[in-house]
Parts: C-alpha cells; structure tokens; sequence
C-alpha cells in the first residue's frame, strides 16, 4: 500500500523562475526505507519538507501529494502531527524544553494525551533508545549525539507511521551517527514505520536502504536498489558516485563480472574472489613530509574552562603546527575540538598556557592585524559569518582593502564566486541556500581575506561528493602557497584521503598524531570503510583507491583547481543579478497606484478603532467608575483582533502567520523594559510604527495594543492602560493606513518626521486627556490645558526617543520583515 502518492510535484521558490521541483512522480509503500541522495541544493530538503504540511515551505506549487490515500493538505494538525515525524539536521533547533523526560513528553502532552498514557510512552520510548541513564538531565548537559537521539525518542512516543529525517549525522561524530543511524534501522525492521532520509554520508546509510532515489537540479535521475542506482550513475560518470559507499567505488574501479558489493561484509567477500589469484601489492602512502620546524600555531600546556565552576573542556593541551602543514583533527562530539580552535582564533582566553600565533601571544594581536590576513576561520555554523541581505554583499563586505576600485572589488568576487561554484547563487539570500551551498560561500568569504593560517570546523558538512573533491583540491592549492591548514572535521573518508597529519581528540587533549595511513590502519571504527573491508589482506590501504590500485584497477585522479592566490582568476566584468537568484529586493518606497485604495476589512477596522473603543473607553470611564480596567482592556483587545482575524477569512492561519506578530509585541515589551530607567525614552513607539508600516494598519494597531497591555504586567496595570492600548494602537494603525495611501513612505527621513509628530501630538495629547479625565470628577478646560502643558517636556523626550529609535532601526527591521514577508508569505 501506497503511503505516500506524488503526481507531477513541481515547486518554484518566491523570487525564483527556475522550479526546485520539477514534476516529481512517484510512490512511497508503506514500511519502505528509502534514501534521497543528491548534490547540494538538488532540491532533496524541499522534497521532505512537503510532505510535513507544517513544515512545507511557501511558493508556488502545482502536483499533488496524497498521505494514505488522502490530499496531505486535509490532513488535521493533529493527525500530521502523529502519523508524520520529522528530524532535522541540527539537533538544537528541534529541543524546545529544558529537560530530557520534559522533551519526551513534550509532544504528547502538547495533543492532550492523559498522565498515564503519557507517563506509559515516554518511559517505553527511554527504555528502548538506552536513554534512562541520562533521563533526568538537562537538555544542555548531552552531547551531539544524545540531543539527536532524544529528538528521535521524542517523535516515536507519538508513535509515527512515517519518519522522515534530513540528514541527521550531519553534526554527529562517525561512532554517534552510526548509534544513531542503528535505532533508526531498528525502528524500520522492528516497528514496519517508513522511513524517508537524506543523507550525505552514504556508508551505513545504503546498506539499511530498500531503496535508493537519486535527485539533481530538482528531478529524480535514479531511482532502484542500492546497487542499481550505484552503477547507473557510474554509467553516467554522474559526479554523485563518488559519494558511494567504498565497496562500490572499488568494485567499480576494477573489471570483474561479480555481484556489486555494497556493505563491508559483501565487499569483504567480494575482494577475496578477485584477489585469490593475484598478488596485492600496497602503494606508497601519502605521507606527512618533513616539515622544517617553523611553528605558526604553538599551543603550550593550555586549560581552558567555560565558567569558574564548571569542568575542564581543554586539559593540558600542548600543540605544535608547522608552515604549510594541513592537520585534521578528529573525536566525539563534545571532546573540546571546537574549543580548541576558539582558542586559536583569539576568542577564548586560557586560564593557564600559553596560545602563539606566528611566534605571537594570541593575545597581543589586535583583531584588524589577526584577521587582516593572519587568520581565517570557518565556523562549524557559516551562517554567523552572514550580514549582508545578499550573498554578493557579504562578498564585498570582507573584502579587507577598502580603497580598493569597484571594478577591482567586483572582479575579485566574481573570481572567488567561480572558484567555490556560487555564481548562480551571489544574489540569494545567504540564508535560503542549502547547507552545502552556504558553506561554499561562507569558504569564499574566507579566502577573501587571503589568511596565512586556515581554520575550519566540519567544513564538509552538507558538502556533496563531487564539490568534497574540488574543496580538497582548494585546500591541497593554498598548502602548495604556504598556507598552513587545522581542520575539525567527523568526515573520516576525507581526511584520510586529503590530510598530511591526522590526530584524535579525546578528553580535552590530542592522544595520538600521525600521518593518513599510520593514524588510521588497525582502527576499528575510527576508520575508513576501505579499510574495513581489506585490512584482512592489504593492511596499511585506508582508501578506496589504494584498493583499487593494489587489485591493478585504475582509481580516478585527483581534481586540481587553481587557487585564490596564484593568480589564475579570471577578469571580466563583474556578474550580473540572475534571474533566478532567488534574492528578496526591498519593498518600494510607497506602495504602486493600483494597490493604494483601503479594502473594507480596513474601513471597518478604522470604524471599530474610531468608534468602538472610545466608546469602551467612555463606558469604563462613566459606568463601570474605571475600576473594572482589566475587563476594559480584555475588550479593547478582542476589539483589536476581531479586523486582524478577518484578514483570515475562511482559511485557518499558520502558526508562521502569527508568530511574527507575537515576536514585535514581544520586542515592543523588551524595548520598555530594557530602558525602564529613562523616563519616555522608550522604543515602542518605534515598533509599533515599524510594524504597521510592514503589515498594514490592523497588525500595527494589534502590535501597539497588545504591548501596551503586556508591558504593564511589569509595570502595572491600571486605568490608564486601557488608553496607552488605544493611542499605541492608532498610531500603529495610522502609520499602515497612511502609508497604503502613498502619504507616509518608508525611508529613514518620513518615518522619523511622522512618528515625531505622532508621538507629541496623538500619544502625548491621548494621555495627557487620560490623566485628567481618570483622576478629576470634575473636568474643566483649564484642566486640560494645564495637562497639556505640563505634559511637553516628557512628550518631547518620548518623541525624540521615537526619532532616535527609526532613525537607527527603521530600515534594517523594515528589510528583514519584508524578506519574511516574501519568503514565508505572510498576509498583510
């Protein structure tokens, strides 16, 4: 039976011309494990994202995806939520509470399940994936692995009968992803629940697959068995089979008529049928040269700890590296390689040793000499390397030489662009690549800088197979220029394949070192599969083509690019915007004629805001003697809502839709709070402004109301909040209403001069009012004038706050809610 039914699926991303999708067909059966492989930004995540209608991202679609039977889109929130679990890559951004057994009962208790049956799931779920010794802890205290675990234990109490997963190992160590990768074969042969997973590192991955489907530029290209869809995309010379598992890159480098072996046990087999008649014969390792002793990193007996209580993550660590040495170092997850390198790059502060650079106490070199080409890093997460709203922008911003001519910028970026194959990508925004995608421009953005020493931390993950060989040919091109390379990676294969010297991590300090084959021979599972599988008879071969060379095959040969520093980029003019970027332009600064006119949604918001909440107001005032202030708020709020749901009309929202909304409330909230100490000088007016603009009239009103009212649970609530909410509230309306008209535009200088005057004349005069007719009984025009007046200094202050605020955050807010907007497509 079909569980899921895909007809002619083709998505196209907003912005975009070309699809992600291209009229995808076909079917998933029930209880099937089933592998998506793929080059980067082959459209692989997108595929798994819809079929999760909560995760689906927004564009245009056309096709239809069935879920036992029935079109996904009708399926309830709940049924999507139970029958289909999703595990994304990062382990942190799926964990949403504080404690393990609080995570493992999160989503049961969130679908209303009883105590019992609660309490009866989770303690299943902790018994079978082996977590009751860690049952109690907090979410911060596991390691990669165990957080990924938990993410997998907490979806299966909801008891799925579909698990998709895109590509879980990728920020697990090789010993924890292949535990993790074990309960999920467990979960598929013990419990018949289809499983649906991406991944990149293939070696355990294949042999668990019933099915193997191979995507490029958006469509299915293979599509069979692990071992059929191997050897057509060899008969391709598809770029892809290089990421197939070692026992089928061997077999395939050497002629035989046997069956394609696909795991270690049958490529074990396999290599004592071809190799019975011959004589092996090893080749010569690559070795680590002999490096004269000119250090350039020296690392002396350093201890490194987080916080004065907590434990060591770095234990006496003594390092020594060499002028154009390339070091790979490996371990678990959570052993201190990472810390390390912070270290190094002048971020963390030894409490004891010593930390060089280039004969330099790290710290005495300032940050403009250290990253001025002395060092360039490649975090483990390349978006905190991302600013800009295009990838081409975070190109020229690294750019070190400032002075330096347009033309002259603009060739170098379209140069480093080509090198690290992200020409058709320097448009987009860095965040909506691919994980693969934003390390190869976040990799462009370093070697901008033209960095004497290289640090990268698991810079081939979301790498496909084909650019890992282009990346090791940029790295093998800096060594040759001297540079000198430390690299943290779990991607075993790759390390033994590309690095000079190899050392493992463990327990905060480097416990062995050495050259590929002697760090990696006679490992058990810090090893390669290569070796794995013919160890019995070729002891010291620790890849695929030293395999293939002693069986008298011929392996591929290395793929050599040119580097950033021989001067081999070419010149040219600089690129011009695709078509097909995909990036988000800025709004106009007015809305277009046609889009000007007020629909009736806010026409009758205008008359609810005018009319129905004064008239609250007045009722509180005079009937209810303001002592009721609290209902008079909860009024005014269900007042203020009722136009913002309407914009829904008879489609439910998504949560996306309305989060938004909630997190500029909340900003609104946190600006009051944050400069509680300075009498009206406060940001919410800002927001509120901010958020009309952006969402039209109703949400500003809806954002000015709501924080008005929040923001005086800390600063207490009384018979003013109710006119704090309705004059926040009008002027988040006004700024939407007057901005659709063509009247307030969007740049720096109008919004300041309107919510100056806004804030002095609308909220200031609103309050003034509010002062005198809450505490007088008795209301006289002199009352109000004497309000007034009094009132100036402390509206002028509040305004200028306003003025100051949009000055400062107006355009960089308004820039990334509209590429929220666009992107998510979120209702005005």
């Amino acid at each position: 039976m079909a569980q899921f039914t895909i007809s002619g699926l083709t998505f196209t991303y907003p912005g975009r011309t070309s699809p992600a999708l291209k009229g995808l067909s076909f079917n998933i059966e029930s209880g099937q494990f089933i592998s998506f492989v793929g080059p980067s930004g082959c459209g692989k995540t997108t595929l798994l994202r819809h079929l999760k209608p909560a995760l689906t991202p927004h564009g245009a679609r056309t096709g239809e995806i069935l879920f036992d039977g029935m079109q996904i889109e009708k399926l309830g929130r709940r049924a999507q939520s139970e029958k289909i679990g999703f595990v994304c890559q990062s382990p942190d951004n799926q964990i949403v509470t504080d404690k393990v057994w609080h995570e493992l009962a999160f989503g049961l208790e969130s679908l209303g399940y009883k105590t019992a049956e609660i309490r009866l799931r989770v303690a299943e779920m902790a018994s079978f994936f082996g977590i009751q010794a860690w049952f109690y802890k907090n979410v911060t205290e596991l390691s990669g692995g165990q957080k990924q675990l938990l993410n997998l234990a907490s979806i299966m109490a909801m008891q799925p009968s579909v698990l998709i997963l895109d590509e879980p190992t990728g920020q697990l160590d090789p010993i924890a992803a292949a535990d993790f990768l074990a309960a999920v074969g467990k979960i598929n042969r013990e419990l018949g629940i289809t499983v649906i997973m991406t991944e990149h590192r293939l070696e355990e991955v294949f042999p668990m697959s019933d099915r193997v489907i191979c995507m490029d530029k958006g469509e299915i290209i293979c599509d069979g068995a692990p071992a059929e869809v191997g050897l057509q995309l060899r008969e391709r010379g598809h770029g892809m089979f290089l990421a197939m598992p070692a026992p089928m890159r061997i077999y395939a480098g050497v002629k035989n008529d046997l069956p394609c072996p696909v795991t270690v046990r049958d490529g074990r087999a396999w290599l004592d049928n071809v190799s019975k008649d011959k004589v092996l014969a090893e080749r010569a390792g690559h070795c680590a040269p002999h490096i004269k002793d000119n250090a350039v990193i020296e690392l002396s007996d350093v201890w490194f700890r987080y916080e004065r209580d907590l434990p060591d993550v770095v234990k006496g660590l003594s390092l020594k590296v060499n002028k154009g040495d390339f070091l790979c170092i490996l371990g678990g997850n959570g052993t201190g390689k990472t810390t390390m390198l912070t270290l190094v790059s002048g971020i963390g502060k030894p409490y004891r040793g010593k930390v060089k650079l280039f004969g330099e106490e790290i710290g005495g070199i300032g940050s403009a000499r250290l990253f001025g080409g002395m060092l360039g890093v490649l975090p483990q997460n390349p978006q905190s390397l991302f600013v800009k709203k295009t990838v081409y922008e975070d190109l020229l911003e690294i750019l070190p030489d400032k002075k330096m001519a347009e033309t002259e910028k603009e060739r170098i970026v379209r140069s480093v662009s080509a090198f690290c194959r992200i020409e058709a990508l320097l448009f987009s925004h860095p965040y909506d690549l691919s994980g693969g995608e934003q390390q190869r421009a976040a990799l462009a953005k370093v070697l901008l800088l033209k960095p004497r020493v290289l640090l990268l931390d698991e810079p081939t993950k979301g790498l496909d197979a084909e650019f890992k060989q282009e990346f090791a040919a940029i790295l093998r091109g800096l060594n040759r220029q001297g540079v000198t390379i430390v690299m943290v990676s779990h991607d075993i294969e790759f390390c033994a394949e590309h690095a000079k010297r190899c050392a493992m991590f463990f327990d905060g300090n480097i416990v062995s070192e050495g050259a590929p084959r002697e760090f990696f021979a006679g490992n058990s599972f810090y090893t390669t599969a290569a070796n794995r599988m013919a160890r019995h008879v070729l002891p010291g071969a620790v890849t695929a083509e030293d395999v293939i060379a002693a069986l008298g095959g011929a392996p591929p040969p290395h793929k050599e690019i040119g580097t950033p520093y021989d001067g081999r980029f070419g010149g040219g003019q600089p690129p011009e915007p695709s078509k097909d970027a995909g990036g988000y332009s800025a709004m106009t600064d007015q809305p277009p004629d046609g889009k000007r006119a007020l629909t009736g949604r806010t026409l009758a918001a205008a008359g609810m805001i005018l009319a129905a909440i004064p008239l609250t107001i007045y009722f509180g005032i005079y009937f209810l003697d303001d002592r009721r202030y609290y209902f008079i708020s909860m009024l005014i709020i269900l007042e203020t809502m009722l136009p913002f749901v309407l914009i829904f009309e008879n489609r439910r929202p998504q949560a996306r839709e309305l989060v938004i909304l909630a997190v500029m409330c909340a900003i609104g909230v946190a600006g009051r709070v944050a400069f509680f100490m300075l009498p009206q000088f406060k940001p919410v007016v800002a927001l509120v402004i901010i958020s009309g603009v952006a969402f039209g009239g109703e949400a500003g009103f809806l954002v000015g109301a709501m924080t008005a009212f929040l923001s005086n649970m800390f600063f207490g609530q009384g018979p003013w909040t109710p006119w704090q909410m309705f004059a926040l509230g009008i002027i988040g309306f006004l700024s939407g209403v007057l901005f659709r008209k063509g009247i307030l535009r969007r740049s720096r200088m109008p919004l300041c001069i309107f919510g100056g005057i806004a804030t002095f004349l609308i909220y200031g005069v609103i309050m003034d009012t509010s002062a005198v007719l809450v505490f007088q009984e008795k209301v006289q025009l002199p009352m109000l004038f004497a309000a007034y007046l009094q009132g100036i200094p402390l509206n002028l202050v509040h305004g200028a706050a306003t003025v100051t605020f949009l000055w400062i955050i107006s355009q960089p807010m308004l820039e990334k809610l509209d590429r929220i907007k666009v992107k998510y497509g979120l209702v005005e």
